[in-house]
């Protein structure tokens, strides 16, 4: 992996490899706990609470909000990353909780289900419920129903698009204001240039997302299959903005380039940001230059677009 010029302030996670297997999701998850710091950010109010999916069962959901905040404010529906196997990291909540204070919005950030345990599309339905709860709920949560925007890293930006084309195609009354998606995974046909030459980057890589597959068991015949690989869709039209960055060494580098053109194409703005000397998953690392300058601009985009 050392043949990848990455920036040394990634060390060492630029030299790190999440052994993604079933024996080792099952070994592994129900030992990631959230972590106790979130209760603790003297700047944020923060509330858990459990609201009912589309089947009865029911997630958890973190109400991040500045304490400052009064009034019905914008809010972010955040949906972390992993593979659509793995729970949200600290640095998922750590990124969450800056979002909320420094774009001066209302986070709900949405622990959905995951594979393998629960298979496609679980996940995406979870997701598009918890967007449902926000919506119709914004006046006792003092969320501004007509400031929502949607954002998500990896695999949540997936379930970020997922969520935005099944709003549009059940003709939910939402109007996001954006979607945010850094490195988003939008592609599963896997056989872009990026993944192509990205087979054993650090913390992701194409060998990885060929595991992920049978682990979500997202069948192509399904017929809400478009949003598990997103640029495949026959219609990007009524899609809200977007932010979309991409890391340099990453097997998902083009499925950023490739939304962003889809959009551009019908008339809808995709601001892209391509960093470089990254890896997929960068901002693990928070206090990386690269990491904190990438941050910046995703609040920049989020305060602009509220």
């Amino acid at each position: 992996m050392s043949k990848y010029p990455i920036k040394r302030e990634f060390f060492p996670f630029s030299y790190f490899t999440p052994p993604i297997s079933e024996e080792f999701l099952a070994m592994s998850v129900p030992h990631m706990k959230t972590p106790g710091y979130i209760y603790r950010d003297k700047k944020l109010a923060l509330t858990r609470q459990e609201i009912e999916s589309y089947d009865g069962a029911m997630i958890e959901v973190f109400l991040m909000s500045p304490k400052e905040l009064t009034g019905n404010a914008p809010c972010l529906i955040y949906l972390h990353g992993g593979g659509f196997v793995l729970p949200a990291a600290g640095y998922h909540y750590k990124n969450a909780m800056r979002y909320a204070r420094e774009a001066g919005c209302r986070v709900v950030f949405v622990n959905y289900r995951l594979a393998p345990q629960f298979k496609h599309p679980v996940f995406f339905e979870d997701c598009y419920a918890a967007m449902c709860w926000v919506y119709d709920n914004a006046e006792q949560l003092k969320i501004d129903r007509t400031r929502i925007g949607i954002g998500g890293d990896s695999a949540g930006s997936t379930l970020a698009v997922g969520v935005c084309m099944m709003a549009r195609d059940r003709k939910h009354p939402i109007r996001f204001r954006f979607q945010m998606l850094p490195y988003p995974y939008l592609d599963a046909r896997g056989n872009s240039e990026s993944c192509r030459r990205f087979t054993d980057t650090p913390m992701w890589n194409s060998s990885l997302s060929d595991r992920i597959g049978p682990m979500t068991k997202a069948d192509r015949n399904h017929p809400n299959y478009v949003y598990y690989s997103p640029v495949e869709a026959d219609s990007f039209d009524d899609l809200p903005p977007a932010y979309i960055e991409t890391a340099e060494f990453d097997c998902l580098h083009d499925d950023g380039i490739l939304y962003a053109e889809k959009l551009r194409e019908v008339g809808i703005d995709a601001v892209l940001n391509e960093t470089k000397g990254t890896m997929h998953g960068f901002d693990i690392m928070q206090k990386a230059p690269t990491t904190k300058a990438a941050v910046a601009a995703r609040i920049d985009f989020m305060r602009k677009m509220f």
